[in-house]
């Protein structure tokens, strides 16, 4: 991702930023849109924003993105004024419209660029560093389930059809396997036999919501670590970021990412498997803090199944990574190779982990 600088002066003059653009650099968050962090002179005062590019092969409609995010931004500050809420503008995303006042920029090449409010006073982790931060995760990620829980009008678009959907990400992976396009099945052969000896799994949250057992909601559907912005100096959770695969999804599938993503001491490509575990001291602190807002609105069924939903979660990323590498690194960026097959095991190996605790944490839970 190399800094264009003429063309990133270019976009910043379409969007209601009065004053001159001094500096610009690439922002190294999430996998998937190129992200560059501005820093402005206006009246004297260097004032910083972001600017994004939406990945069109991954987001195939970046109208739907913009229009459930600014959706579900405007009702949360909503919530927030209603509670009478301190530091709003750095507790929910803030959108600069354009010149001619749309929530993005449509050049005349098909991109689409958009502008942030630079959550000014925070920092991100790759990866959990306290059961603390484990505890802030949970209660971010549950608040922003929580203030959405009532956002009246139409079903929000799906800005990713199927997105969790475990069963096609399962069938996807059958017929990566089945065409080895590029001949890595071989290099693959135990990860590929592990896939395929739990398939019982993927069909157990998907069949309660075809039953009704579970309810829809909305949901973030990426709730990684590292799209939680934690206050530099109190070490609260102050924003979630990350919004584009917000949509109409399963509350579960939001804390399963969460367990994958705060109970592990690694990164989720950790080349050293020995040093990948699920901790409990890190699940319990998560699951309290999701609780503590989560809890408010959570059926009996969705509770009881909290546990499971950490290792179905992340089966279903090791799958996604698994297949993405079967079929020539299409979707996540990579930055050596085998790099999506790195990250496919240290996922198996963290379903293999969880497996082993899975009663103990459903127990704590259901004590909450």
């Amino acid at each position: 991702m190399a800094y264009q600088e003429t063309e990133l002066q270019h976009v910043s003059r379409q969007f209601q930023i009065y004053g001159e653009i001094q500096h610009a650099e690439t922002f190294k968050i999430g996998h998937i849109n190129e992200t560059y962090s501005a820093t402005y002179d206006q009246g004297g005062m260097r004032v910083r924003y972001i600017h994004q590019k939406i990945n069109k092969t991954v987001f195939k409609e970046p109208p739907a993105v913009m229009k459930n995010l600014m959706r579900v931004t405007a009702h949360i500050r909503t919530k927030l004024e209603e509670q009478g809420a301190a530091d709003i503008t750095r507790r929910s995303l803030v959108v600069i419209p354009t010149r001619d006042g749309q929530a993005y920029y449509h050049n005349g090449d098909g991109e689409y660029w958009r502008t942030f409010v630079f959550i000014e006073g925070t920092q991100t982790f790759e990866s959990v560093q306290t059961p603390i931060q484990a505890f802030e995760a949970g209660r971010a990620f549950g608040e922003f389930q929580y203030h959405l829980v009532d956002l009246t009008g139409q079903r929000l678009l799906e800005t990713i059809p199927d997105f969790h959907n475990t069963r096609k990400r399962f069938e996807a992976l059958k017929e990566a396997v089945e065409r080895d396009r590029y001949s890595r099945a071989k290099d693959a052969r135990r990860e590929i036999d592990f896939a395929l000896r739990n398939e019982a799994m993927v069909d157990v949250i998907l069949d309660s919501m075809a039953k009704g057992r579970i309810p829809e909601r909305i949901t973030h559907n990426d709730t990684k670590f590292n799209n939680v912005m934690l206050d530099v100096k109190t070490g609260k959770a102050m924003c979630v970021v990350d919004l584009d695969t917000v949509m109409p999804g399963c509350a579960l599938y939001d804390f399963g990412d969460m367990v994958r993503t705060t109970t592990s001491p690694t990164l989720e490509d950790e080349e050293d498997l020995s040093k990948v575990r699920m901790q409990m001291p890190m699940f319990k602190k998560l699951a309290q803090g999701y609780l503590s807002t989560a809890g408010q609105f959570l059926t009996k069924t969705e509770k009881s199944l909290i546990a499971f939903s950490g290792k179905l979660i992340t089966f279903e990323i090791g799958l996604r990574f698994l297949t993405d590498y079967l079929s020539g690194d299409k979707y996540f960026r990579i930055h050596r190779p085998a790099h999506n097959l790195d990250r496919c095991r240290t996922q198996f190996k963290l379903v293999e982990s969880i497996e082993r605790q899975e009663t103990a944490m459903q127990k704590f839970v259901d004590q909450l």
